[in-house]
């Protein structure tokens, strides 16, 4: 097993109270479980492109969920849009390289996107009402920032296995 299910921080003795909090849950539970994949690494590892021929590795993948935060603020806001953290397309995982620096900066950059995030939602509890120029429903984001941290821990999941044979639970 990943984690001894008495350690397990995902594990949660209630169920959460209501669709916003279910939400809210979810997310949080997947957001937890990339950071246990990536967890006891070195920035080698973090960076390894481990499943050839892939270009993703677990630390581009902390970058691209930073970027995918900073994105989806984007999305529910109606003046100018933050600039990308990393570039051109792809360049979240193309800059993902064996530095600690860069590692510090993606850890740095993921916990400052998440929070701005949060922060911006929770000023919209209603799941119903529609944010932004193209008036997304907080609910479609709430559900399609779930799909893609589950999507990625899913990837996740087999570049850390490659990295050193540990496997998911």
């Amino acid at each position: 097993m990943w984690a001894d299910p008495d350690d397990d921080p995902r594990n949660n003795e209630d169920s959460p109270e209501g669709e916003l909090a279910t939400l809210q849950d979810f997310l949080a539970n997947y957001r937890i479980t990339l950071r246990m994949k990536c967890e006891g690494l070195d920035a080698e590892q973090l960076a390894r492109r481990s499943v050839p021929p892939s270009t993703m590795s677990l630390l581009g993948l902390v970058r691209h969920l930073a970027e995918a935060e900073r994105d989806w603020r984007n999305w529910i806001t109606d003046g100018e849009p933050l600039p990308k953290l990393y570039g051109k397309r792809d360049a979240d995982f193309d800059g993902a390289v064996a530095e600690q620096a860069v590692v510090d900066a993606a850890y740095c950059d993921l916990e400052r996107e998440q929070a701005a995030m949060d922060a911006a939602l929770a000023e919209h509890p209603d799941l119903s009402e529609r944010l932004g120029k193209e008036k997304i429903a907080v609910r479609e984001l709430m559900v399609h920032r779930i799909e893609e941290y589950a999507r990625h821990c899913g990837h996740a999941d087999l570049l850390r296995e490659c990295v050193d044979g540990r496997v998911g639970q």
